[in-house]
């Protein structure tokens, strides 16, 4: 698998990180019976699916990538929920939404000013935005020792070259703050936490796969030719290097670090 698309195949079954994670954006929240909530970043539909049962208002999940969003149709639209394929910086609503609900997506942002400009678009006036997301540039670091095995082994280290990182991270939870408040928002609540859960190898090895493997295992990304020999190197080091991160109970403690922010718009 190399981007979203393919991902989207298995995403469901391994974004435990995500599933978790998007409990605290409820909480944030509070989706009322009849708020229009915009599920931003929605992925196959999954928790999509868990806004519409909160709600009787309009429910739109979009998301850049065909396949994920193939797949939620497939499963979710006769539950009354419109998907669509469309970046957060192509988003051309206007006053239509309550809520927006962006979980483990903010990352992938090409332009997040011109995306949060977008967002404060599309919300009614005192609607509410809350977003969760790995943050600061060392946002795991257990995926970033893999990718340092990576970057020195002499099957990948030439390719791994090339690699031009796609991600967008703040160190600082001021600094997401101040994106937000410069697009008119007035930010609520902003957090970075460190969140630190324990999984065997192979659990962490699908965590990995659920996402930042759709950004290390793209051509999009890269200035040098991928190869399969490439993909299946980078891979076996990656889950040998989880292994050898793995405690005597053969569980990985695996680190992420998260924003958690809440903004509303007010006139």
């Amino acid at each position: 698998m190399s981007d979203f698309s393919e991902i989207s195949k298995q995403y469901e079954s391994n974004s435990v990180v995500q599933k978790s994670a998007s409990q605290i954006l409820f909480e944030l929240l509070d989706i009322q019976a009849k708020d229009d909530v915009l599920d931003l970043g929605c992925g196959t539909g999954h928790i999509t699916k868990e806004i519409k049962s909160k709600t009787d208002g309009k429910v739109v999940g979009v998301d850049p990538s065909e396949g994920m969003i193939k797949k939620a149709q497939e499963q979710f639209s006769n539950l009354g929920i419109t998907f669509r394929v469309c970046s957060a910086e192509q988003l051309d609503y206007k006053n239509e939404f309550d809520i927006i609900f962006c979980n483990s997506a903010f990352q992938w942002f090409v332009n997040p000013v011109k995306a949060i400009a977008a967002c404060y678009a599309s919300l009614k006036m005192n609607g509410k935005m809350a977003i969760q997301a790995p943050s600061k540039y060392n946002y795991c670091p257990n995926f970033l020792t893999a990718i340092k095995e990576v970057m020195q082994n002499k099957a990948t280290k030439d390719i791994f070259s090339g690699f031009n990182p796609p991600w967008f991270f703040r160190n600082t939870a001021e600094e997401y703050t101040e994106l937000f408040s410069g697009a008119g928002f007035r930010v609520k609540t902003s957090n970075i936490v460190e969140v630190n859960t324990y999984h065997s190898v192979e659990e962490t090895y699908r965590i990995f796969e659920s996402g930042a493997a759709a950004g290390y295992l793209n051509q999009a990304y890269y200035s040098t030719q991928l190869t399969q020999e490439y993909k299946d190197s980078f891979r076996n080091i990656v889950r040998n290097s989880f292994s050898n991160q793995a405690d005597e109970t053969k569980k990985v403690r695996l680190t992420f670090y998260r924003i958690y922010l809440l903004a509303k718009k007010e006139g």
